[in-house]
């Protein structure tokens, strides 16, 4: 006896544990899958989030919960559906022997009507549980957010702004946690009434049968045929088999409640299963770009099922034919156009400025070329790697990856990459130093400190690691997207300079006119009255030459108006600073009676300082006031 429990505690825990192995394989091979569709090169990422709106904002709780739970309710179906299968399967045949084919077709019956029964009463748990996970994927967004943007938030004040978008989106979670709860009490109610009672009776019925209707009753019957003993000895015999039928009985109904049970099971399986087949359907539309219009209706201008546009990659410089600047829609819907067509080429060595107002689509330019926006018309080219000896996107926000000071110079690559390279930490020194960084690894701790570094670096300090990283990779081409708005305008030249002697052709993407001496070609969008024009224009021509004299011009006769514009100011100042006293008798509105001297505390030198600040302070700095008398100390 103690041999058979130590046996049976041991394949209990043996189950489970290969339950969680199950759980554990499965949730690996799914991750790694989902992760290839995920991150590779056609920026599945970005298009997930900004273009597709498949999974909304929550792509992490897909990931991260729905596909652990997906796995472990998908492990755990042996436990919950595979062992009462098995144990059904035994004890009906046992039963099927000793109580005969109506028993069995009785049982079968009972199956059959309780799991329709309980099938048809039961709540949609599947669609239920998708729903759960979206909503708790809500509220988990909407703290990854705050974290995300804690600083922002404590510059304004907006803590209790951010308290009520929580709370609000707390109870909406709370609320239909709620309603879940009462369905599942009911049903719960209803579940156990069946499996517990109902069966019970049922069974006991059943066992009858070799009494009463022994001819169709199996071994059980036929022995009640044959015994031909009275008294004791048939009802000891009746006990027995009762007794025997009961427990097979109880064994069996313990095993179909928890088949019934599984029901319930089954259909949260099905809430998982739809979330992560949400999530790989996404992904595979993305990666696809199988966008098509709804059926019975034709595509919307600009949106992801009409893009007719070509991205040639493996073209030395960058190039734009006749296309349109759009800011996209997520899909279905279609996008917004910023200009109906544009067309440039930027050769080795022509480096160009983009300026233009806000909203004309500078930054989609560099978004289309790194292949974030979709291409609806024409033709973009560019070259064919991202880095050394191909095309760098600088952001006006530079990216901190985790891990050390090295990684953050590095970035994209790792420290295996950088040794595989030959690249040394003595070069990586020389590239600080040329972005005005050297200072940074003695500051930290070396290059192999760990820290959060998009918390301990300044704005500056991070948009010159950022083009720390364009100059270690050196590549042909590099857009910069308001890469040094927060660099002084000193650093910014030199840091211009150095990434021009490295052979980098620069696309600035800014407002700044003082960076136009740093570019060969300007690229002006937004003009014409409905902004709807662009101009590309070589900086340094006749016509510039002659703009600048002719502003200089300008601004030289406002420069001869100046001594003009002081003295009447201190005219104005002189007049306002003088105060009059109505004297007893004078009648009406004008200027009559006596001006107020300054008071005696008031020195003459400085009343000519204080101005009309200083009441009649302004008249006695000019040693005589509108009247021609002296101003007293």
């Amino acid at each position: 006896m103690t041999y058979n429990v130590a046996f049976g505690s041991y394949t209990n825990a043996a189950i489970k544990f290969l339950q969680s192995k199950v759980a554990i394989a499965f949730r690996t091979r799914l991750t790694r899958y989902i992760h290839d569709l995920y991150l590779n090169d056609n920026l599945n990422y970005y298009k997930l989030l900004n273009l597709d709106g498949g999974v909304g904002q929550g792509v992490d709780q897909f990931i991260c919960n729905d596909v652990t739970l997906f796995t472990a309710s998908a492990a755990s179906l042996y436990s919950s559906i595979g062992k009462p299968l098995v144990d059904i399967c035994v004890y009906n045949y046992q039963l099927f022997r000793s109580l005969g084919p109506l028993a069995l077709t009785g049982l079968l019956a009972n199956y059959f009507i309780t799991a329709t029964a309980l099938r048809r009463l039961s709540p949609p748990f599947g669609k239920l549980k998708a729903v759960e996970g979206r909503r708790e994927g809500d509220f988990r967004g909407l703290h990854s957010r705050l974290i995300a943007n804690a600083e922002e938030v404590a510059f304004y004040g907006g803590a209790d702004m951010e308290k009520v978008f929580l709370d609000k989106g707390f109870k909406d979670l709370k609320v239909w946690m709620e309603g879940i709860y009462r369905l599942k009490i009911r049903y719960n109610m209803l579940e156990d009434f069946v499996l517990k009672y109902s069966w019970s009776a049922f069974g006991y019925l059943i066992t009858s049968f070799p009494v009463f209707l022994p001819e169709w009753s199996g071994l059980g019957g036929s022995s009640e045929l044959k015994d031909t003993t009275e008294g004791s000895s048939r009802q000891h015999s009746r006990m027995k088999e009762f007794i025997t039928n009961k427990r097979l009985m109880l064994s069996l109904a313990d095993a179909g409640g928890r088949m019934m049970y599984s029901i319930k099971d089954l259909s949260e399986l099905a809430g998982y299963t739809s979330r992560v087949y949400t999530l790989i359907s996404t992904l595979h539309r993305v990666h696809a770009n199988a966008y098509y219009p709804p059926r019975g209706t034709s595509s919307e201008l600009f949106s992801l099922s009409d893009v007719q546009g070509t991205i040639h990659k493996g073209y030395d410089g960058v190039r734009l034919e006749n296309v349109p600047l759009v800011a996209p829609s997520i899909y279905p819907h279609g996008g917004t156009e910023l200009l109906d067509s544009l067309s440039f080429v930027v050769h080795p060595g022509h480096h160009l400025l983009i300026s233009g107002p806000n909203g004309a689509g500078k930054s989609t330019i560099a978004r289309l070329v790194a292949g974030l926006f979709p291409v609806y018309r024409g033709l973009v080219s560019r070259p064919r790697s991202i880095g050394t000896d191909g095309i760098m996107f600088l952001p006006q926000r530079p990216y901190l990856s985790i891990g050390t000071l090295r990684d953050q110079v590095i970035y994209p690559h790792s420290e295996m990459d950088m040794r595989d390279a030959g690249r040394r930490d003595h070069e990586l020194s020389r590239v600080l130093e040329d972005v005005r960084l050297g200072y940074l690894p003695d500051r930290e701790g070396g290059w192999d400190a760990r820290k959060e570094w998009k918390d301990v670096l300044s704005g500056g300090e991070k948009q010159r690691m950022a083009l720390a990283r364009l100059i270690y990779h050196e590549p042909r081409y590099a857009f910069l997207d308001e890469a040094t708005s927060a660099v002084s305008s000193d650093v910014e030249g030199l840091l211009y300079e150095k990434a021009k002697e490295k052979g980098i052709t620069l696309i600035t993407i800014s407002t700044r006119a003082s960076l136009k001496k740093y570019h060969a070609f300007n690229l002006s969008l937004g003009l014409g009255e409905e902004g709807e024009e662009w101009e590309v224009e070589r900086i340094g021509t006749e016509e510039e030459r002659v703009g600048v004299e002719r502003e200089v011009k300008e601004l030289r006769e406002r420069l001869g108006e100046v001594e003009g514009w002081r003295a009447r100011r201190e005219e104005v100042e002189r007049e306002l600073g003088r105060v009059w006293v109505r004297e007893e008798g004078d009648e009406g509105e004008g200027e009559g009676g006596r001006e107020l001297q300054a008071p005696g505390y008031i020195e003459d030198g400085d009343g000519a300082g204080a101005g009309a600040g200083a009441g009649a302070g302004a008249g006695a700095g000019d040693g005589e006031d509108g009247d021609g008398e002296e101003a007293q100390d």
